[in-house]
C-alpha cells in the first residue's frame, strides 16, 4: 500500500531527531511539513511504507525544524537563523557579485522568509517552500542565485538594442512618460503622508536603515531590539507604507491601473524625489543622538556590514 500518511510514532521519533523542542515547535506543525515534503517527493501516488520512512529519515530534519519555527514566528529560532545563516547569504551574494550589488537581494530575502500578515492575510513565509531535501544553507544559496539571475534578465530586457546608442547620443534625452513629473509629485506627497502616520519607532527604524545607511544590527541597537526583530519590523512597515500610499492615491481619484502605472513610473525614475528627506524630516535630532551613542561618525551601510 502506497501513501504519505505518517505514523504517530514515526513523527515523534523525527521530532526528537530534529531537536524541534528547543524552538517550542508544535509537533503537528513539523508533522505537516513532513507530509508536505513527502507529497512533493512522491506525488499523488504516494510511497511504500519503507520508502516513506527512508525518505523522511534522509531529510535535513534540524534545518526543517528551524525553518518551521521561523515561519511560525519564533523569536529564538529567528535569532539562530540570522546568526547562523546571514554570513552564508552574504558570502553567496559576494560570490555572485563581488561589487556588493547582490547583498541587497540577500537583505530583501529576510522579509520574504519571515512572511507578512495583516487582518485579512495569513502569514505566507518563503520558508513554506523549504522541504528539507537539501540543507537550509544550500536552499538559501539557490534562492538567492535564482533571484540574481531574474534581476539580470530583467536588466537585459531594458538594455538598448544594437544601434540605439548612436541615436541616443544624437537626440536630446526625453522622458517616455509625459505624466512623469505629475506621478513623482503624487507619490512623494502620498509617501510623506503615509510616513507621518507611522509610529515614531517605525519612522526612526526606516530613517536609520534607508536614509542614514545604518546596518540592521545598528538599527537594532538604536531601538533596543534584536537584529532579526528590526528586519521583521522593516518588512512589515514597507508593506504598510505601500498599502497606505496606494490608498492615498486611490483617494486622489486614481484607478488601480493608474496607481500601478504611477508607481512603476516613479520606481523607474524618481526624478527630484528625495526619499532621505521624506524619512528624516522628524528624525534628524534622533539620528545625531544615535550616531553618538553608536560611536559612529559617518559612512554608509555597506561599510558597516560584516
Amino acid at each position: 500500500m502506497r501513501s504519505t500518511q505518517l505514523d504517530e510514532r514515526l513523527v515523534r521519533r523525527l521530532y526528537e531527531r530534529a531537536r524541534a523542542e528547543q524552538w517550542n515547535l508544535p509537533i503537528d506543525v513539523l508533522a505537516e511539513a513532513l507530509r508536505a515534503s513527502a507529497a512533493r517527493a512522491f506525488g499523488p501516488q504516494g510511497a511504500a511504507p519503507h520508502e516513506l520512512v527512508s525518505y523522511l529519515e534522509s531529510l535535513h530534519l534540524e534545518d526543517l525544524a528551524v525553518a518551521c519555527a521561523c515561519a511560525e514566528g519564533s523569536e529564538q529560532a529567528w535569532e539562530h537563523f540570522v546568526r547562523e545563516h546571514r554570513p552564508i547569504l552574504y558570502r553567496a551574494a559576494d560570490a555572485l557579485d563581488p561589487s556588493g550589488g547582490a547583498r541587497e537581494l540577500a537583505d530583501s530575502l529576510y522579509g520574504d522568509l519571515f512572511g507578512l500578515t495583516d487582518r485579512h492575510t495569513a502569514r505566507q513565509s518563503l520558508f513554506r517552500y523549504f522541504h528539507g531535501r537539501s540543507s537550509l544553507a544550500t536552499w538559501l544559496r539557490s534562492v538567492l542565485a535564482q533571484r540574481h539571475v531574474d534581476r539580470l534578465r530583467t536588466r537585459r530586457r531594458m538594455e538598448p538594442l544594437p544601434g540605439e546608442d548612436d541615436a541616443r547620443i544624437e537626440a536630446p534625452p526625453a522622458r517616455s512618460d509625459p505624466d512623469h513629473l505629475d506621478h513623482v509629485g503624487l507619490v512623494e506627497r502620498a509617501l510623506r503622508q503615509a510616513v507621518n502616520r507611522l509610529e515614531a519607532r517605525d519612522r526612526l527604524r526606516l530613517a536609520g536603515y534607508y536614509a542614514h545607511d545604518l546596518t540592521l544590527a545598528e538599527v537594532g541597537r538604536l531601538l533596543g531590539e534584536h537584529e532579526a526583530t528590526a528586519s521583521r519590523h522593516l518588512a512589515r512597515t514597507r508593506k504598510t507604507l505601500r498599502k497606505d500610499v496606494e490608498q492615498l492615491l486611490r483617494d486622489e481619484g486614481l484607478s488601480q491601473t493608474q496607481i500601478d502605472e504611477c508607481l512603476a513610473s516613479v520606481l523607474n525614475d524618481p526624478g527630484t524625489m528625495d526619499l532621505a528627506k521624506t524619512l528624516t524630516t522628524e528624525e534628524v535630532g534622533k539620528k545625531s543622538t544615535a550616531d553618538r551613542s553608536l560611536g559612529m561618525g559617518g559612512g554608509g551601510r555597506r561599510g558597516h556590514e560584516a
